[in-house]
Formats: C-alpha cells, structure tokens, sequence
C-alpha cells in the first residue's frame, strides 16, 4: 500500500506513514466520543382531497393550524377557498395564519380580500391593523383597529391592540384609555396576549418600562393587587425611572396599603439587562 503525501515538505517513507496511521488511529477513538444530533422526525401531512367539502377542509386546516403547521394549514384553506370564493372568513382565517408566520404582506392582501368580501365582518380589519403594525406602520395600524372597534365594541382584543399601537406612537394617554377599555371588558386580556409582541416595537428600555407601569397602574385601579404588583415588579427591572409616582398616583391608593407593595417598592431590583 503506497503512502500518501501529507505534506509538501518531503519526510520518509516510514515517518510519513506513522503520522497516517496516528492520525488515523486518533480520528477513529474521536469518532467513538462524537454525538451526532439526529434529523427532526419530518410529519407527512396529506394533501387536501378533491372530493373533500369545505367544511372538510376548514376542519383540517383549523386543527393543523393549532398544531402550529401552518404552511400545511394555507393548503387547505386556500383548497377550502378555491371551492367557495369570496369566503371572509377563510379568507381572514387565511390572514391570521400569515401573520403568526409573519408575512405581513400577504397578510395584508388577505385581509383586503376578506374585507371586500364582508364589509361588516369586524376581525379582518383588526388582523389587517396587526399586519401594518407589524411593519411599524402604527397611523395606519389606529385606523384598522378604530374601523373593527366601530363594528365590534365589545373585543377586549380591539382595545389592546388599539393600545399597543398608540404606545409605539409614543401617545401613551391614548393608549392608557384602550388598555383600560379592553381591561372593563376582559381583564384576563393581557394573561391571553402577548407581552412580548407588544413590547417588540418598544426598543428604548424606556418605553418598555413604562409600559409595564401603565398596565401596572390599570390592574391596580381595578383592584388586581397580585397583577399589579407583577407588572410594577416588571417596571422596577426595567429601570422605571419615575417609580416614586406610585406614593402619589391616584389609582395605587388602596394598593399602597398592601404589604407586598411596600417590601417591592423597598426592594432595589438590578435592572434588566438590555
């Protein structure tokens, strides 16, 4: 067996092929320590039947929707839609799924077709606000979400995303007033929603933390001492710089009388790095 070369500066015969052998030696005892991650498990997902009704597939696409397989779920709307054109709610269910994948264009243009299709069908226009949001087109954002509040006044989802839109306009009295509509209206509103997705378009540590202390404010106001205090707890990490207005604001009055509150307010909470 003839040795092969491994370096261009010439060695012996003998020497160039211990080095082979060692090396060889060494990659095989290596490879017995190694660990090799396995590939994901890849799911095979049917395609849509012909012959399937569109409440058929609907079905299928709400439940690979909820499996978070939403690629899969578009086929079967779109299949569902192709079977009964100018469906708003399809089209909307269509919307919804773009946008948790982030397509806010094509989020956009579903939503447009929904509206078209149904122009008293309130969710498109919320979802349609959502998708400009997402673009950081906050003006545009208002006026989706105030169309959908003119056709349902009773969406706690409305209101709160009425909010976070005029929080990223930096109008906070504004979107105090939406947060505290959409909390009248279901005070579990913020536990279902993303605070993250909120506080995406909120970079300065600033506005984050002021944020936290709004909706602090809000629980407290309607008597929610464990959810108030969690968010006030959230403002102090994010350095709130005007923390001391909870001695002075109105709506912490009974909540000042809380013990929890004084221990928080004495405790000196590192801020959050950014």
């Amino acid at each position: 067996m003839s040795c092969p070369r491994v370096s261009l500066v010439p060695i012996s015969f003998l020497t160039g092929c211990f080095l082979v052998v060692s090396v060889g030696s060494w990659a095989q005892t290596s490879r017995s320590e190694q660990v090799q991650i396995k590939p994901p498990l890849i799911l095979t997902i049917e395609p849509p039947a012909p012959d399937a009704t569109v409440a058929d597939l609907e079905a299928r696409a709400d439940e690979l929707h909820k499996q978070k397989l939403y690629l899969d779920a578009l086929d079967y709307y779109h299949a569902a839609i192709a079977k009964s054109p100018n469906n708003a709610k399809l089209l909307n269910k269509v919307c919804r799924t773009q946008l948790l994948m982030a397509r806010w264009r094509d989020a956009q243009k579903s939503c447009e077709h929904s509206i078209k299709a149904d122009r008293s069908f309130a969710d498109p226009y919320n979802n349609l606000g959502v998708a400009l949001y997402g673009e950081l087109r906050f003006r545009a954002a208002v006026k989706e979400y105030e169309k959908a509040i003119a056709l349902d006044d009773n969406s706690a989802s409305f209101y709160s995303n009425l909010g976070a839109a005029y929080f990223a306009k930096r109008e906070f009295d504004k979107a105090a007033v939406a947060y505290q509509r959409a909390l009248e209206i279901d005070p579990e509103v913020f536990e279902r929603s993303s605070r993250e997705g909120v506080q995406a378009q909120l970079a300065a540590p600033g506005d984050r933390a002021r944020y936290d202390y709004t909706v602090a404010k809000l629980y407290a106001k309607m008597g929610l001492s464990d959810r108030s205090l969690e968010y006030l707890k959230k403002a102090m990490e994010e350095g709130y710089k005007d923390i001391k207005n909870v001695y002075k604001d109105a709506e912490f009055a009974e909540l000042r009388k809380d013990k929890r509150f004084t221990e928080l307010i004495a405790t000196k909470i590192p801020p959050l790095p950014d």
